[in-house]
């Protein structure tokens, strides 16, 4: 009932809160925030960083049958600043029925979302986006962060199929809006299959980004992901192939991802590893952390302690490293150092989380 109230009061200027009490409106939120210590061999640096803190309300409503209107508005927070963004997070509206679920809005990728569930470490700043997906964009459109893969996108269309035998299919298209200089018409194209049932988790994503590096242009990604859950142990493995087409030629690069956890009462003992070989192919220009050449790779790894203060509520600590190779340029994705070549990173983060 209070939280019926307290969802009435902050939307009150939505007509629809007068049924609040019938609706299912929900208010929800992360508050993830750490103190760092980063090193990117030029300097040392004490900081205090957000890991991607939200606000959100979502809901929905029936429509008679099957039917539900579904929505969620979610923002950003930044407790370090106090900065934020209303809608700047998944926001979306849409129906589901037996059919599956149709929405619209600004919304995470099929392709990113197919694993990011198997990092222990996402979103904070040794989140596998370092390596996997070539960076992070939080919310982007066709001519924003065009390297990365791993993308929350603007104006998107997404389907998901119902679940079936453990089998979804999730499909969404980012609308060629944008017109840039040149005559190109950037669109996105994103899918993933994934299955899941009892401890054990599948999927195989692909994503296609048209004219994102010009005009004629397609750059392309596919991954598998898989997780095993053994008791109290949980094993999560990916590998990736990224690919780019730009004005002098193709640039192609594999990686792959792997994860351990392991669950003992209010303790969780985490570590993951995530290893980018060289750049392939004729393309001159760098894109995001990827170049063409020999000792382009990298390599990423973290451990770390989590302990429950609650359901809702933990602290939690870690350690990650990235060793570049001598023309490597891989930077932690969120709370990025900007490191030149073959920069030795390093950061140390004491954290609390807590979610409502």
């Amino acid at each position: 009932m209070k939280s019926s109230l307290l969802a009435c009061t902050l939307l009150a200027l939505f007509p629809a809160c007068a049924r609040a009490q019938s609706d299912a409106v929900q208010l929800y939120g992360r508050l993830n925030l750490a103190l760092e210590s980063v090193d990117d061999g030029r300097a040392s640096t004490l900081r205090e960083s957000n890991y991607r803190s939200v606000f959100g309300v979502r809901g929905s409503e029936a429509l008679g049958g099957s039917l539900r209107v579904i929505f969620q508005v979610e923002g950003t927070l930044a407790p370090d600043t106090g900065s934020g963004a209303l809608a700047a997070r998944d926001t979306r509206v849409g129906l589901v029925g037996d059919w599956g679920t149709l929405f619209a809005g600004n919304w995470t990728t099929p392709y990113n979302a197919a694993t990011s569930s198997l990092d222990p470490f996402y979103p904070t700043t040794a989140g596998y986006m370092s390596i996997m997906g070539n960076g992070s964009a939080p919310s982007a459109g066709n001519l924003d962060d065009t390297a990365s893969f791993d993308r929350r996108q603007r104006n998107s269309l997404h389907y998901w199929t119902p679940v079936w035998r453990g089998l979804t299919l999730r499909v969404a298209h980012g609308f060629s809006e944008e017109r840039p200089p040149g005559g190109a018409k950037p669109a996105l194209y994103s899918g993933a299959l994934q299955y899941e049932h009892g401890p054990l988790y599948l999927t195989l994503a692909h994503e296609r980004h048209h004219d994102y590096q010009g005009p004629g242009g397609t750059d392309r990604a596919s991954k598998i992901g898989a997780a095993w859950q053994f008791g109290t142990v949980r094993l999560a493995v990916a590998g990736e192939r990224l690919e780019y087409q730009t004005a002098t030629g193709t640039l192609r690069r594999d990686a792959w991802f792997a994860a351990l956890s392991r669950q003992l009462g209010a303790h969780a003992l985490r570590m993951a590893v995530a290893k980018a070989g060289d750049g392939k192919g004729s393309a001159r220009e760098r894109i995001g952390f990827i170049a063409a050449g020999p000792d382009t790779g990298a390599l990423h790894a973290t451990v770390g302690y989590e302990y429950a203060l609650s359901r809702r509520t933990a602290v939690f600590a870690f350690h990650s490293r990235i060793h570049n190779e001598e023309r490597g340029t891989v930077d932690f994705a969120i709370n990025g150092l900007e490191p030149g070549e073959g920069a030795q990173l390093r950061g140390t983060a004491l954290g609390l989380r807590h979610a409502f």
